[in-house]
Protein backbone atom coordinates (compact mmCIF):
# COMPACT_ATOMS: atom_id res chain seq x y z
CA UNK A 1 0.00 0.00 0.00
CA UNK A 2 1.26 3.76 -0.80
CA UNK A 3 1.30 6.23 1.77
CA UNK A 4 0.89 9.92 1.56
CA UNK A 5 4.19 11.29 1.75
CA UNK A 6 5.45 13.73 3.96
CA UNK A 7 6.09 17.59 2.12
CA UNK A 8 9.52 17.67 0.85
CA UNK A 9 10.55 20.40 -1.64
CA UNK A 10 11.02 19.22 -4.91
CA UNK A 11 14.04 20.83 -6.65
CA UNK A 12 15.88 20.50 -9.63
CA UNK A 13 19.55 21.00 -10.97
CA UNK A 14 19.95 20.77 -14.47
CA UNK A 15 18.41 17.59 -15.99
CA UNK A 16 18.23 16.32 -12.39
CA UNK A 17 15.20 16.26 -10.29
CA UNK A 18 15.14 15.13 -6.69
CA UNK A 19 12.33 14.37 -4.64
CA UNK A 20 10.10 11.93 -2.58
CA UNK A 21 8.58 8.41 -4.62
CA UNK A 22 5.26 9.14 -5.42
CA UNK A 23 4.24 5.98 -7.29
CA UNK A 24 4.76 2.40 -7.21
CA UNK A 25 6.47 2.50 -10.39
CA UNK A 26 9.22 5.00 -9.13
CA UNK A 27 9.46 3.31 -6.04
CA UNK A 28 10.39 0.04 -7.81
CA UNK A 29 12.21 1.53 -10.23
CA UNK A 30 14.46 2.32 -7.03
CA UNK A 31 14.63 -0.84 -6.17
CA UNK A 32 15.98 -2.09 -9.13
CA UNK A 33 18.18 0.41 -9.07
CA UNK A 34 19.76 -1.17 -5.55
CA UNK A 35 19.94 -4.70 -7.03
CA UNK A 36 21.87 -3.68 -9.47
CA UNK A 37 24.12 -1.22 -7.39
CA UNK A 38 24.41 -4.10 -4.18
CA UNK A 39 23.78 -7.58 -5.53
CA UNK A 40 25.26 -7.12 -9.06
CA UNK A 41 28.21 -4.64 -8.39
CA UNK A 42 28.98 -5.30 -4.71
CA UNK A 43 28.56 -8.72 -4.31
CA UNK A 44 25.41 -8.79 -1.78
CA UNK A 45 23.22 -11.96 -1.38
CA UNK A 46 20.23 -10.28 -0.97
CA UNK A 47 16.96 -12.72 -0.34
CA UNK A 48 14.89 -11.64 -3.07
CA UNK A 49 11.05 -12.67 -3.40
CA UNK A 50 11.08 -10.99 -7.22
CA UNK A 51 14.39 -11.25 -9.23
CA UNK A 52 16.15 -7.99 -9.75
CA UNK A 53 14.29 -6.47 -7.28
CA UNK A 54 16.14 -5.46 -3.49
CA UNK A 55 12.67 -4.76 -1.35
CA UNK A 56 12.31 -6.09 2.17
CA UNK A 57 9.71 -5.88 4.66
CA UNK A 58 11.11 -2.72 5.85
CA UNK A 59 10.15 -0.80 2.51
CA UNK A 60 6.43 -0.68 2.40
CA UNK A 61 6.86 1.31 5.11
CA UNK A 62 9.47 3.95 3.87
CA UNK A 63 9.62 6.70 2.08
CA UNK A 64 11.89 7.10 -0.95
CA UNK A 65 13.92 9.72 -1.94
CA UNK A 66 15.08 9.85 -5.54
CA UNK A 67 16.71 11.19 -7.92
CA UNK A 68 15.40 11.39 -11.56
CA UNK A 69 17.34 12.25 -14.81
CA UNK A 70 14.73 13.95 -16.83
CA UNK A 71 17.02 14.06 -20.01
CA UNK A 72 16.50 9.81 -19.77
CA UNK A 73 13.79 9.50 -18.04
CA UNK A 74 15.16 7.19 -15.72
CA UNK A 75 16.29 6.98 -11.60
CA UNK A 76 20.13 7.26 -10.65
CA UNK A 77 20.41 7.38 -7.12
CA UNK A 78 18.46 7.21 -3.73
CA UNK A 79 17.96 7.08 -0.22
CA UNK A 80 14.71 5.15 1.79
CA UNK A 81 13.59 7.15 4.57
CA UNK A 82 11.98 5.86 8.09
CA UNK A 83 9.82 8.12 9.70
CA UNK A 84 9.45 7.40 14.23
CA UNK A 85 6.06 6.96 13.08
CA UNK A 86 6.35 4.33 10.60
CA UNK A 87 8.91 2.78 12.55
CA UNK A 88 6.28 2.16 15.49
CA UNK A 89 4.46 0.45 12.94
CA UNK A 90 6.79 -1.92 11.50
CA UNK A 91 8.26 -2.76 14.92
CA UNK A 92 11.78 -1.24 15.08
CA UNK A 93 14.31 0.38 12.82
CA UNK A 94 16.15 -1.47 10.30
CA UNK A 95 19.08 -0.55 12.20
CA UNK A 96 18.31 -2.96 15.02
CA UNK A 97 18.31 -5.70 13.04
CA UNK A 98 22.04 -4.80 13.75
CA UNK A 99 22.55 -2.80 17.03
CA UNK A 100 20.85 -2.82 20.01
CA UNK A 101 19.41 1.14 19.75
CA UNK A 102 17.92 0.95 23.63
CA UNK A 103 20.00 4.00 24.22
CA UNK A 104 18.36 5.93 21.88
CA UNK A 105 15.15 5.29 23.89
CA UNK A 106 14.43 8.66 24.55
CA UNK A 107 15.18 10.06 20.79
CA UNK A 108 12.80 8.21 19.05
CA UNK A 109 10.05 10.10 18.70
CA UNK A 110 12.68 12.41 16.65
CA UNK A 111 14.92 10.12 14.76
CA UNK A 112 14.93 9.27 11.10
CA UNK A 113 16.91 6.33 9.87
CA UNK A 114 18.18 6.44 6.27
CA UNK A 115 19.52 3.65 4.53
CA UNK A 116 19.60 1.88 0.83
CA UNK A 117 21.72 4.52 -0.33
CA UNK A 118 23.19 4.13 -3.85
CA UNK A 119 23.76 5.74 -6.96
CA UNK A 120 24.15 4.57 -10.61
CA UNK A 121 27.18 4.37 -11.47
CA UNK A 122 27.34 6.80 -14.65
CA UNK A 123 26.59 9.43 -12.35
CA UNK A 124 28.56 9.42 -9.45
CA UNK A 125 30.55 12.90 -10.01
CA UNK A 126 28.93 14.48 -7.15
CA UNK A 127 25.66 16.10 -8.64
CA UNK A 128 23.99 13.30 -7.65
CA UNK A 129 24.76 12.74 -3.95
CA UNK A 130 24.46 16.88 -3.47
CA UNK A 131 21.17 16.61 -4.65
CA UNK A 132 20.02 13.83 -2.35
CA UNK A 133 21.25 15.12 0.76
CA UNK A 134 19.58 18.14 -0.36
CA UNK A 135 16.55 16.70 -0.50
CA UNK A 136 17.19 15.31 3.43
CA UNK A 137 18.27 17.97 4.51
CA UNK A 138 14.26 19.36 3.31
CA UNK A 139 13.05 16.74 4.66
CA UNK A 140 14.01 16.70 8.37
CA UNK A 141 13.43 20.41 8.17
CA UNK A 142 10.23 20.88 7.12
CA UNK A 143 8.65 17.71 8.61
CA UNK A 144 10.49 18.91 12.54
CA UNK A 145 12.69 15.80 12.93
CA UNK A 146 15.82 16.60 14.92
CA UNK A 147 17.68 13.15 14.46
CA UNK A 148 19.17 11.23 11.21
CA UNK A 149 20.83 7.81 11.97
CA UNK A 150 21.74 5.17 9.25
CA UNK A 151 24.67 2.55 8.63
CA UNK A 152 27.24 3.62 7.17
CA UNK A 153 28.89 0.77 5.09
CA UNK A 154 32.53 -0.22 4.49
CA UNK A 155 33.52 -3.42 2.01
CA UNK A 156 34.86 -5.70 3.97
CA UNK A 157 36.30 -6.83 0.17
CA UNK A 158 40.30 -7.12 2.14
CA UNK A 159 38.67 -9.48 5.17
CA UNK A 160 37.92 -6.14 6.96
CA UNK A 161 40.80 -4.86 8.09
CA UNK A 162 40.17 -1.10 6.51
CA UNK A 163 36.82 -0.99 8.37
CA UNK A 164 38.85 -1.68 11.86
CA UNK A 165 41.15 1.18 10.71
CA UNK A 166 38.57 3.73 9.91
CA UNK A 167 36.93 2.49 13.19
CA UNK A 168 40.59 2.99 15.06
CA UNK A 169 40.50 6.47 12.72
CA UNK A 170 37.28 7.87 13.50
CA UNK A 171 37.61 8.09 17.68
CA UNK A 172 37.34 11.77 17.75
CA UNK A 173 34.20 11.67 16.52
CA UNK A 174 32.68 9.11 18.64
CA UNK A 175 29.28 10.38 20.63
CA UNK A 176 29.18 10.61 24.19
CA UNK A 177 28.52 7.59 25.91
CA UNK A 178 24.53 7.81 26.74
CA UNK A 179 24.65 7.35 22.73
CA UNK A 180 26.83 4.53 22.37
CA UNK A 181 24.88 1.44 20.64
CA UNK A 182 26.03 -2.04 20.75
CA UNK A 183 26.68 -4.56 17.43
CA UNK A 184 25.06 -7.34 17.38
CA UNK A 185 27.79 -9.59 15.54
CA UNK A 186 30.46 -7.18 16.46
CA UNK A 187 33.20 -6.94 14.00
CA UNK A 188 36.93 -8.27 15.99
CA UNK A 189 38.29 -4.88 15.22
CA UNK A 190 40.94 -5.76 18.17
CA UNK A 191 42.53 -8.62 15.49
CA UNK A 192 41.98 -6.82 12.04
CA UNK A 193 43.48 -3.62 12.60
CA UNK A 194 46.64 -2.97 11.63
CA UNK A 195 49.25 -0.64 10.55
CA UNK A 196 48.13 0.10 6.99
CA UNK A 197 46.47 4.04 7.13
CA UNK A 198 42.49 4.06 6.52
CA UNK A 199 41.23 4.17 3.49
CA UNK A 200 37.81 6.62 4.40
CA UNK A 201 34.72 5.43 1.96
CA UNK A 202 33.23 8.94 0.35
CA UNK A 203 30.04 8.82 1.32
CA UNK A 204 31.63 7.93 5.25
CA UNK A 205 33.62 11.18 4.42
CA UNK A 206 31.18 13.08 3.13
CA UNK A 207 28.80 12.04 6.45
CA UNK A 208 31.43 13.06 8.91
CA UNK A 209 32.51 16.74 7.15
CA UNK A 210 28.82 17.27 7.75
CA UNK A 211 29.14 16.72 11.34
CA UNK A 212 28.03 13.19 12.17
CA UNK A 213 28.54 11.17 15.34
CA UNK A 214 29.73 7.40 15.90
CA UNK A 215 28.11 6.06 18.36
CA UNK A 216 29.80 2.93 18.40
CA UNK A 217 32.04 -0.53 17.81
CA UNK A 218 31.29 -1.80 13.78
CA UNK A 219 28.73 -4.48 13.10
CA UNK A 220 29.69 -7.43 10.57
CA UNK A 221 26.33 -7.87 8.12
CA UNK A 222 27.51 -11.29 6.14
CA UNK A 223 24.85 -10.94 3.54
CA UNK A 224 26.31 -6.99 2.30
CA UNK A 225 30.10 -8.55 3.30
CA UNK A 226 30.54 -5.17 5.42
CA UNK A 227 30.88 -3.38 8.01
CA UNK A 228 28.29 -0.91 9.45
CA UNK A 229 28.87 2.05 11.45
CA UNK A 230 26.03 3.43 13.70
CA UNK A 231 26.07 7.36 12.63
CA UNK A 232 23.58 10.54 14.28
CA UNK A 233 23.34 13.77 13.21
CA UNK A 234 21.88 16.33 14.98
CA UNK A 235 20.15 18.65 12.78
CA UNK A 236 21.24 21.06 15.63
CA UNK A 237 24.75 20.27 14.43
CA UNK A 238 25.15 20.07 11.20
CA UNK A 239 28.72 21.85 9.87
CA UNK A 240 27.42 25.28 8.92
CA UNK A 241 28.60 25.09 5.86
CA UNK A 242 26.37 22.16 5.03
CA UNK A 243 23.72 24.06 6.33
CA UNK A 244 24.13 26.61 3.76
CA UNK A 245 24.68 24.52 0.91
CA UNK A 246 21.78 22.13 1.69
CA UNK A 247 19.62 23.68 3.87
CA UNK A 248 19.73 27.53 2.80
CA UNK A 249 20.69 28.25 6.36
Amino acid sequence: MLRVAPRVTEQKSRNLWVGLASTESEILEAQKLRYRVFAEEMGARLNCRTPGVDRDHFDPWCQHLIVRDETQGRIVGTYRILTPEASRRVGGYYSETEFDLTRFLHLRDRLVEIGRSCIDADYRTGAVITLLWSGLARFMMENGYEYLMGCASISMGDGGHNAANIFKAVQDRMASVEYHVFPRNPLPVEHLANSQPAEIPPLLKGYLRAGVEVCGAPAWDPDFNTADLLILLSMNRVDNRYARHFIGQ
